[in-house]
């Protein structure tokens, strides 16, 4: 089967979520006889070093990438305030990346279309005059409802009323386009569920992003016992939201009771407002070249979230590694881990404070946390497995007389 893949910014480097959902996945299905080809876009905003491709992305036969600015513009947003246009949504319009499209796409004969989230839907019209490839979305959250909730969870001001506003536009924006694919791959039942529900019709299947257990469960660095660790990237606000929210109001009731703890912070683009930090039991570490060698020094990752969607693969990743995870409701959204078993929640300040204290103080429970989310992930999040199921629904589309060529 040939396979084209969208992505709106570089799917390498590994330091995302974004990223390893891709990576995994096309390693899976290339692994499984598929003949990949990726063309993506390579933006400002998590620009890559394109020229020094790693041996890691040999799973693809063709790598094709098209440089874009989508930096903010304060002059473009404000013009935006007067257009119907979803100014999320129009930062990757590229007349250069619809040139490359249509090249690739006269260049071979694919079966699938991958497209790597909503961003890549203003290419569908291209898609469907130069190819008979089923549309296929991979849809790695509900955009607009993160924006929804980082709205509700802004101070009075005109930042929300913008923020409101950009956020009413991409509804719109991902509504009015629900289904002009041809098949819809959510990462969580939940989320397609509430597609279905919005009012999508076609096609659909929930496939879990999976990870390759043995990248994993072969790394042993040295655990510090007295440190817990954050990790993401801190130029997606939902991340540093929650930071914030862990540094005010959880982190000065936990040294109140536990002084000897500290706590490590790592993330792309770390902000000055972090970076600034001086305190003997906060540490900034900046972007780290190894994420997974970083989240396995510590027995203890927390992940405070209160406007994302979709999946966090940071929490598979650490509980992948053994590692005890503290989460919220919304963080944990998408995976159908235990609370006190294979994942620890938390959603008030209080709470959080407490079960850090607990978890750090308690080294038997903390162990046996990190070893039940290890074999959670193992049972429901393998990477193979999720991308045979994905490959036998493709399969299974391209045979069914509604799709044929």
């Amino acid at each position: 089967m040939k396979i084209l893949q969208l992505c709106k910014k570089f799917p390498y480097p590994l330091k995302d979520g974004e990223s390893i959902a891709v990576t995994y996945l096309s390693k899976a299905l290339s692994n499984l006889g598929c003949e990949l080809t990726l063309l993506s876009m390579n933006t400002t905003k998590h620009h890559a070093d394109v020229d020094s491709l790693s041996a890691d992305l040999n799973h693809y036969k063709n790598i094709y990438v098209t440089e874009l600015d989508n930096s903010l513009n304060p002059i473009d947003a404000l013009i935006n305030l007067f257009k119907r246009k979803s100014y999320h949504v129009s930062r990757f319009v590229s007349k250069t990346f619809e040139a490359q499209l249509i090249e690739v796409l006269q260049s071979d004969d694919f079966d699938v279309v991958q497209l790597e989230t909503l961003y890549l839907t203003p290419y569908i019209d291209t898609i469907k005059k130069y190819s008979k490839a089923i549309i296929s979305m991979r849809a790695h959250n509900i955009e607009f409802e993160i924006w929804e909730r980082i709205t509700k969870n802004t101070m009075l001001s005109a930042k929300k009323w913008y923020l409101g506003l950009l956020t009413k536009k991409l509804k719109e924006y991902e509504l009015s386009h629900l289904n002009d694919y041809d098949y819809l791959v959510t990462v969580s039942e939940r989320d397609l569920k509430k597609f279905k529900k919005l009012g999508y019709k076609n096609g659909a299947m929930a496939s879990p992003i999976g990870l390759k257990m043995s990248d994993y469960a072969t790394l042993k660095p040295k655990t510090s016992k007295n440190g817990l660790c954050f990790i993401g990237a801190l130029d997606w606000m939902p991340n540093l939201e929650g930071l914030n929210w862990f540094l005010a109001n959880v982190w000065p009731k936990v040294v109140a009771k536990n002084p000897d703890l500290e706590f490590h912070i790592a993330g792309r683009n770390t902000p000055d407002s972090i970076k600034n930090i001086r305190s003997n039991n906060v540490v900034i570490h900046g972007e780290v070249p190894n994420a997974r060698l970083f989240i396995g020094r510590f027995p203890l990752m927390v992940v405070p979230l209160f406007s994302g969607s979709g999946m966090r693969v940071k929490i598979l990743e650490g509980m992948a590694m053994s590692k005890a995870v503290l989460t919220t409701s919304i963080g944990l959204e998408g995976i159908n881990a235990e609370n006190n078993k294979n994942v620890v929640l938390a959603d008030e300040a209080e709470d959080f404070a407490q079960s850090v204290l607990n978890l750090m103080s308690d080294q038997e429970k903390m162990e046996q946390v990190g070893i039940a989310g290890q074999a959670f992930v193992k049972n429901y999040y393998d990477n193979e497995l999720n991308a045979r199921k994905l490959l036998n629904k493709y399969e299974e589309l391209l045979f069914s007389p509604a799709y044929s060529k």
